[in-house]
């Protein structure tokens, strides 16, 4: 085969490769690219313009590449050669200049976005935030409402366009990540530790959580819906998982302790400050440890 052939080959399958791209991303539903919160459309804003400023050294890099490869193959019998062209000054400022402003431009957008959206930075509303303590379990996720009294498994509701402060640990889990795509960038949850998350959704819809960090057997399947819903379907969907959610005793938080794999939703009703025992199981007292969730009601 000879080479403009094959040239033009290349170059078919390569626009061929951009359209499939562009059709995937344009006709599936990415989540990355389809932002339904204030958080993740800034996370997208960010992402959107550093690709395209870095396509602002790819595309010429890539072109002259591709070029200098072309005419200077050893079929080309017309090529010139010009051994001191790299030493040119000019050239050699232009070659540095460019990606040093790039890169100064991509650092103070960055920072500027890295303190705006700071997780443990509340979102702005005039709604005040819904709190919901999450703790990372081997292999599921454990969603507490310490205003509300419930709790539940693979499964998370909050009214829409109302910040949601989510606080974040693990028991007796490996170290693991909350990230739920479409409102926002992932956090760690760890054991022992606290962390923190805010987000906030703009609309009615069911979102897929999942884990972030490779944590073990269970990992693939540990995954929850996080679901945004009116205000008054929340109310009724607390009161229902209140008055119908058994109670969750120390036998009940022991299971949920236990290695397992693709749980289903789970709801309880809660009386104690479980999230906080939960910390304190690892910060030492008096030499030791706490151990156990301490329940009252068994």
């Amino acid at each position: 085969m000879s080479i403009k052939p094959t040239l033009l080959l290349l170059i078919s399958l390569l626009f061929l490769i951009v359209i499939l791209v562009v059709f995937f991303i344009t006709t599936q539903d990415v989540a990355l690219l389809n932002p339904k919160g204030y958080i993740a459309q800034k996370q997208f804003e960010l992402i959107k313009f550093a690709v395209f400023l870095g396509l602002f050294i790819i595309i010429p890099v890539f072109s002259l590449t591709f070029f200098t490869v072309w005419k200077y193959r050893e079929e080309n019998k017309d090529k010139n050669f010009f051994p001191s062209f790299g030493n040119d000054s000019k050239m050699q400022v232009i070659f540095w200049l460019i990606p040093l402003i790039i890169i100064l431009v991509l650092t103070i957008i960055t920072w500027k976005y890295t303190h705006l959206l700071d997780p443990f930075k509340s979102v702005a509303s005039e709604k005040p935030p819904i709190v919901i303590q999450v703790v990372a379990l081997r292999w599921k996720w454990l969603f507490i409402y310490p205003e509300q009294g419930i709790a539940s498994v693979n499964f998370v509701q909050f009214p829409k366009k109302t910040p949601v402060q989510f606080k974040l640990t693990a028991d007796e889990a490996p170290m693991n990540s909350f990230w739920i795509p479409k409102l926002g960038g992932q956090m760690y949850a760890m054991t022992g530790m606290q962390t923190q998350l805010n987000l906030i959704a703009d609309s009615r819809e069911e979102f897929s959580g999942s884990a972030a960090e490779i944590s073990g057997a269970g990992f693939g399947k540990m995954r929850f819906t996080a679901k945004s819903s009116t205000e008054e379907d929340f109310e009724k969907w607390v009161n229902e998982t209140r008055s119908l959610g058994k109670e969750l005793t120390q036998y009940e938080y022991d299971k949920l302790l236990k290695p397992s794999e693709g749980n289903p939703v789970e709801y309880f009703s809660i009386y104690d400050d479980l999230y906080n025992v939960i910390l304190a199981k690892y910060q030492p007292q008096n030499g030791s440890q706490i151990n156990h969730y301490n329940h009252t009601n068994y």
